[in-house]
């Protein structure tokens, strides 16, 4: 990955839908975003997440924000 699109930001979207016996397809329909898009949120490669996605996303598998994004900081000596 480029150093620019380099981040700590982890989606834990598949896990979640696991949990809740949900498909990616049945999470789509219910939230009302394509299937596409959040593949790409949930392999990672968003770039950013409107608050209005996420609190549907939430609203949908009643979890908190950061039950569904959490950051894992580089290591120390990786940090400028």
């Amino acid at each position: 990955m480029a150093e620019e699109e380099r981040h700590s930001i982890r989606i834990h979207l598949d896990r979640l839908l696991a949990e809740r016996g949900m498909t990616l397809t049945q999470l789509s329909e219910k939230v009302g975003i394509t299937v596409v898009n959040l593949s790409v949120l949930k392999n990672g490669r968003a770039k950013a997440v409107r608050f209005s996605t996420l609190s549907r996303i939430c609203d949908v598998l009643r979890c908190q924000p950061g039950d569904l994004i959490t950051h894992e900081p580089a290591p120390a000596e990786d940090v400028e």
